[in-house]
């Protein structure tokens, strides 16, 4: 695997060079940027499109061709320039970039079913299209940005909080798919569940038909299914009362960030939960290190400083382990899903593990 880099002042490529575009398919949006053969990102930050994906396919698909288009305008590049794509978005889907034929979180309209996205992506831009579940492709650029040159010997978990809860599992450099691509989905692990709930607290449902995994709790899903709809059972005049639940829950994080009781109780779950989570990853796989991503983290430092030490309090490691594992925040955190995915492809371009 190339050891990618940030340089926001890296040359623009010459004739006869050539690129890597790297697109993240979100729930919401798709963040998109650009590798050269160098390893350099020529894209300092994030750049962002509305995603789609609710619209179904057809709308998802061309929202990625307008990304792709928009980056290398941003980057004063053409479709010629580009040697390959590295695509990724949430799961469950294969290896290849099959969806899930029971659906996800994110792909909730019912042309998503079974739909082949590389592929489609690929016929779209007239590129090759190399894919990677998001939580994969973000855990893939933590661990070679945490270990460089030694990331061949160690291995990582990564699990990212957005709409759905994504994982990765990296192992001696190297993204761990399984058999039909689905390793790492850990948001559908289930976990213990007392102690983490009030009593009276009903066990959340998730998308995938399963109550008590790690997402039921762990997302922003949850926040507004479940989570926040209780806590304004016990907060009735709260502030986000009456406020249409979709809305309410995207403040939820600025609330948390000013140390609202509510939010914060909610945050402590979903901090909690993911500690519970990588207690049963840390006794299967035992990692070096632990990243924690998503938009819960993109938030002030102290708030996400909070989160993260809190998941480590609630993980529960063998004494050896403690003393060696890092816990940490994926790097870059929005723009790591493209950034990895964009890794993934160069890698296979060059032929560099």
């Amino acid at each position: 695997m190339p050891d990618a880099s940030l340089d926001s002042g890296a040359s623009e490529p010459g004739r006869g060079s050539w690129v890597v575009v790297g697109l993240d398919n979100g729930g919401t949006t798709n963040n998109a940027t650009v590798v050269d053969p160098a390893g350099r990102f020529l894209v300092p930050g994030l750049l962002e499109h509305p995603s789609r994906v609710r619209e179904g396919p057809d709308a998802a698909i061309q929202a990625l061709h307008s990304s792709f288009t928009g980056v290398l305008q941003a980057t004063e590049l053409t479709a010629s320039d580009v040697r390959a794509v590295g695509l990724c978005s949430p799961g469950p889907a294969s290896a290849t970039g099959i969806i899930s034929r029971r659906g996800s979180t994110n792909f909730v309209h019912p042309a998503w079913r079974g739909f082949d996205l590389r592929s489609a992506v690929e016929d779209r831009l007239g590129v090759p299209v190399v894919y990677n579940n998001d939580g994969n492709a973000a855990g893939l650029y933590a661990h070679h940005r945490q270990f460089g040159t030694g990331a061949s010997s160690r291995s990582s978990v990564s699990v990212v909080i957005g709409t759905g809860l994504g994982g990765g599992v990296v192992e001696q450099g190297q993204v761990v798919t399984g058999a039909t691509g689905t390793a790492g989905e850990l948001g559908h692990v289930s976990i213990p569940m007392a102690g983490l709930l009030e009593p009276d607290q009903p066990v959340p449902p998730c998308n995938c038909g399963q109550s008590g995994d790690a997402e039921s709790v762990a997302s922003l899903t949850a926040i507004e299914t479940s989570l926040l709809p209780y806590w304004l059972t016990r907060v009735p005049d709260h502030q986000l009362a009456g406020v249409p639940l979709p809305d309410a829950a995207r403040r939820v994080r600025g609330l948390g960030e000013a140390g609202d009781p509510l939010a914060t109780a909610i945050f402590r779950q979903q901090a909690i939960a993911v500690g519970r989570l990588l207690t049963i990853v840390a006794n299967i796989l035992d990692p070096d290190a632990y990243f924690v991503g998503g938009g819960v983290v993109e938030a002030a430092p102290a708030f996400r400083e909070w989160f993260v030490a809190t998941v480590r309090e609630h993980t529960a490691l063998r004494e050896e382990a403690a003393e060696t594992a890092v816990f940490a925040l994926v790097p870059d955190l929005d723009m790591a899903g493209a950034r990895g995915a964009a890794m993934s492809a160069l890698a296979g371009v060059t032929g560099r593990d």
